[in-house]
């Protein structure tokens, strides 16, 4: 059920101009009564919390966008540029030694219940994130928080952020999650029973008198929540802490409409109101929403549809407004035939690439060689020597993208026109230019194995592109020795620690989406890790210490050519592990109805979700 995962920090380069937003004039809603638009994203949303490791990923993101992303300090436009969002709060950095950053909510924003957004949410956000608080919490990636050791303070929807050193991607990290009454309240469900029952009383008359009940029942119960909340983390209070850092890992993961509001609790313009499992995810107007800006549709439905052309007929008849996915050639064709459409092409921050599992007891894990790490290795190096990287971009990518190229490396991306080429050269990936099945043969030789290697395979079921891939990798992976079993589902099982602390799968596709243009954050992926529950996106099981080391120092490095010195000695350790193998850069394409005016393009994730608010239907204007 899910799609690219989120990189919480690679990025090509780093974070450009600021641009402010927000003008300060009293919140006027633009609100058209009665409008609702459909769109469709290839996978289906299945948890609310995107920033663990449970619900990190593009399609739980896209929704977490749509309905909190107004109680941000700052996004990314389509340009991209970073924009300061005022209309919410602001940010300062008061010291460089340490490095030490204050925030404030300035707005009077709210979460759908009503319950000011204040420093106890602030303060959870960094309890969760940093990886320096006990309990259990499993967040994407801790990077940057990690190196917030000590407790930060709070004062009124305030938090100062203290650094043990100076993190060069400080402005991108934004405090604020999930609710912490929320998550106390989805760790102690029966001391939120007053608030549960004012809520299914509102559900059952949908009075505003009810409404008003319920959000005065949710005030009264967050004063003391909120005050716990705190105190724990400020105290170190074990069973507290464990208690709702298992609410924040787990009580966010649903597919249906969970009965308690405290697990859907929204911080911007729209409130979720409906999701079903693989078929669509509802947000309706925020009706508590008065600060940022104003959404002019009263109703978003985003609808999972994994076949590109199901999509885009259903864009033709009129049942669809925007889509956006994964095309093939025919697919752009199609898109390109329907008279009523834009469609807009460009390249994306998203690259496709396959992993090795190394520690599942799979043909890539040295675990299977008893403990023999050097025959683990040939055998991974003589499976990514028959995965057929060109064939892939010429028959699947080049028909969409005239000029697209195999992608060689991990790091960075060619849109780096300054460390791309210093990289590549270096990194050993001339190694893998081209299908070498004699050489294959050769390492299995050497590493003495023989016979068929069987090789679990996943891809995500119901991609077509990912299942074309999948093909072309079998055929030529068979002429080795290597007999690929496919092991495609739908759900995304193996990237939830909670469920599985190791992957099953001995080779996964799928591709990595750059949220920001941030320098470090690499470590998310490749980082050593010890608890499952804190490897972020590092589903391999790789290990190695001195790329560890590597990745930690150039979160904290400003110069520019260290940055590339380390970049490059990371990237060259992780092709020299062969563990990963990174075959193209995605080339983008959004389709969407002449009858809806505002959307535009965008490289980075959450694409073309990233300014809703100026979607409008053609013709109409705000009542």
């Amino acid at each position: 059920m899910k799609i690219a995962r989120l990189m919480a920090g690679v990025g090509v380069v780093a974070a450009g101009a600021l641009v402010l937003s927000g003008c300060g004039n009293p919140y006027q809603s633009e609100v058209v009564e009665g409008t609702e638009i459909n769109t469709a994203y290839n996978e289906g949303f299945m948890a609310f919390n995107s920033n663990s490791s449970a619900g990190n990923n593009t399609a739980n993101a896209n929704i977490k966008y749509l309905t909190d992303s107004a109680s941000s300090w700052a996004y990314y436009d389509n340009t991209p540029e970073l924009v300061k969002n005022t209309d919410f709060g602001t940010y300062e950095k008061t010291s460089d030694d340490p490095l030490t950053v204050d925030y404030k909510i300035t707005a009077d924003a709210v979460w759908s219940d009503g319950v000011p957004i204040d420093e106890a949410d602030m303060l959870m956000q960094w309890a969760a994130m940093s990886g320096n608080v006990e309990g259990g919490w499993g967040p994407a990636a801790t990077t940057g928080y990690n190196l917030i050791t000590a407790t930060p303070e709070v004062g009124e929807k305030e938090i100062t952020l203290v650094y043990d050193e100076p993190y060069v991607d400080w402005e991108l990290i934004q405090p604020l999650g999930v609710s912490a009454h929320g998550t106390y309240a989805l760790a102690y469900p029966d001391e939120y029973a007053d608030v549960q029952a004012a809520w299914d009383t509102y559900q059952s008359s949908q009075s505003d008198d009810d409404f008003t009940k319920y959000t005065d029942a949710a005030k009264k119960f967050a004063e003391g929540a909120k005050e716990k909340v705190i105190s724990a983390i400020q105290d170190g209070d074990t069973e507290v802490l464990t208690a709702l850092a298992t609410a924040w890992n787990d009580a966010y993961v649903y597919t249906t409409m969970p009965e308690s509001p405290a697990a859907f609790l929204t911080a911007g313009q729209y409130n979720l109101l409906d999701t079903k499992e693989d078929e669509y995810t509802t947000i309706v107007a925020n009706p508590l929403f008065t600060w940022g800006e104003s959404p002019k549709y009263e109703k978003i439905t985003v609808r999972a549809i994994a076949d590109s052309t199901t999509a885009l007929q259903a864009l033709q008849s009129g049942e669809l407004d925007i889509w956006s996915g994964q095309p093939t050639s025919d697919i752009l064709q199609l898109a390109q035939s329907i008279d009523t459409a834009e469609v807009q092409q460009g390249i994306q921050a998203s690259h496709e690439h396959v992993d090795l599992t190394v520690n599942n007891g799979g043909p890539f894990d040295p675990a299977t060689y008893d403990g023999d790490e050097a025959k683990a290795l040939k055998v991974r190096q003589a499976f990514l020597k028959t995965i057929p990287r060109q064939e892939i971009v010429d028959k699947i990518i080049v028909p969409l993208q005239s000029d697209a190229v195999v992608r060689n490396a991990n790091l960075v991306s060619a849109a780096d026109t300054v460390r791309y080429p210093v990289l590549t050269e270096a990194n050993g990936s001339a190694d893998y230019t081209d299908v070498d099945i004699e050489g294959a043969k050769a390492l299995l030789d050497e590493a003495g194995v023989s016979g068929e290697i069987e090789v679990g395979f996943w891809y995500p079921e119901g991609n077509v592109r990912r299942g074309q891939e999948f093909e072309l990798i079998a055929a030529s992976a068979a002429k080795a020795g290597f007999k690929l079993v496919d092991q495609s589902e739908p759900n995304w099982v193996f990237t939830d620690p909670s469920a599985e602390p190791v992957n099953p799968h001995d080779a996964t596709i799928f591709a990595w989406s750059q949220t920001s243009l941030a320098v470090g954050g690499s470590d998310q992926i490749y980082a050593c890790y010890d608890d499952p529950a804190a490897k972020g996106g590092n589903y391999m099981g790789y290990c190695n210490q001195e790329v560890t080391d590597l990745l930690a120092e150039l979160n904290v490095t400003a110069d520019a050519d260290k940055q590339t010195e380390l970049l490059t000695q990371a990237e060259t350790l992780i092709w020299a592990d062969a563990v990963t193998i990174p075959i193209f850069q995605f080339p983008g394409l959004t389709v969407s109805s002449k009858n809806v005016t505002g959307v535009k393009q965008m490289p980075l994730s959450p694409d073309y979700f990233w300014n809703f608010w100026e979607w409008a239907p053609a013709n109409a204007s705000a009542e």
